[in-house]
């Protein structure tokens, strides 16, 4: 096995930056973080495979001994649906939200009927779910999408105000094994949903519905349009980021995927310590950062403060 060292470009919180990697079995490894430094595989919830050999990956960064790729711990997940432990090394439970697909039918029969009927509200509101993919059209139309609030879910949107040539940037990654579905009202843009197929899995990338078309309820359109896709492919389950976010539970987000038929779904994540220094944060579970640490009623008095606080910076004066 052989590590090969280089830089690559990622985006954090909207804006990419280059950053160094090391190359292992076909998967770029990146450093994170200050005081304790936690190397992941980076773009891991969106890749075909897992980490196949994390010993190997172990060995090799273990031989970083200085600089941007010395960590302190590797952390790597298995992906779902395999949900049983592989390893032995320090886990803890991630908490993935998913959907186990068969057939539309039963999917759709599982859901609330106020879910139902928020679908065939917006075709009756005059919504058209269309399959695209990326052309200048497109990321035009995901410009003004982004647009449309500088604020979502609380908090700033890193999207809001980018440029033509930032969006296409955005958009550049798994367009070989990707669709866009698009929901429109009258030749607008008004949701979207990227999907990235892994497999017999399938992940959303993006889901961004528009704020000010809320009334013709396109989330539930293009979710709807996704979860038939995924079965027409034999995917078998379709995935949509966390269930759970460390102790950050009952948020408008997590109820949205729990009425489109989301359940928590565990899959182990390993956190393997490399240094004296991660031994001793994993066996303390500093590793979790705040929302892993504080208490949900805390959370929450902090997620609505700040939610508050870009309520009043962003009121028109």
């Amino acid at each position: 096995m052989q590590a090969t060292q280089k830089n690559i470009e990622i985006a954090i919180k909207g804006k990419w930056f280059t950053v160094p990697a090391l190359e292992i079995s076909g998967k770029d490894i990146i450093v994170r973080g200050k005081w304790i430094r936690i190397a992941r595989v980076e773009a891991e919830e969106w890749l075909e495979s897992e980490l196949e050999n994390p010993q190997e990956c172990v060995q090799a960064l273990k031989q970083q001994r200085a600089g941007a790729l010395q960590a302190d711990i590797l952390s790597f997940t298995q992906k779902p649906p395999a949900i049983r432990p592989k390893y032995e090394y320090p886990m803890e439970w991630d908490s993935v939200a998913a959907v186990r697909l068969t057939t539309f039918q039963q999917w759709w029969e599982g859901l609330p009927q106020e879910t139902r009927k928020n679908v065939r509200r917006a075709q009756k509101r005059g919504v058209v779910v269309e399959v695209k993919r990326v052309d200048d059209a497109l990321i035009q139309d995901l410009q003004v999408l982004n647009n449309d609030s500088p604020v979502r879910q609380g908090k700033t949107f890193t999207h809001y105000g980018k440029t033509i040539e930032q969006v296409k940037k955005d958009q550049a990654a798994f367009l070989d094994r990707s669709d866009y579905i698009c929901a429109y009202f009258e030749k607008e843009l008004i949701g979207v949903v990227k999907l990235i197929y892994r497999g017999d899995v399938a992940s959303i990338l993006t889901f961004l519905p528009k704020a000010s078309h809320h009334d013709k309820r396109p989330a539930n359109a293009i979710m709807a349009k996704a979860v038939e896709l995924c079965v027409e492919r034999g995917i078998s389950h379709l995935v949509f980021g966390k269930f759970n976010y460390g102790n950050k539970k009952h948020t408008p987000l997590r109820e949205f995927k729990i009425r489109n038929g989301f359940e928590e779904m565990l899959v182990p994540r390993y956190y393997v310590p490399l240094t004296v220094k991660g031994a001793i944060s994993v066996k303390l579970k500093l590793h979790r950062g705040l929302l892993g640490l504080l208490p949900h009623s805390v959370i929450t008095f902090l997620v609505n403060t700040r939610s508050k606080l870009y309520a009043l910076k962003n009121e028109p004066v």
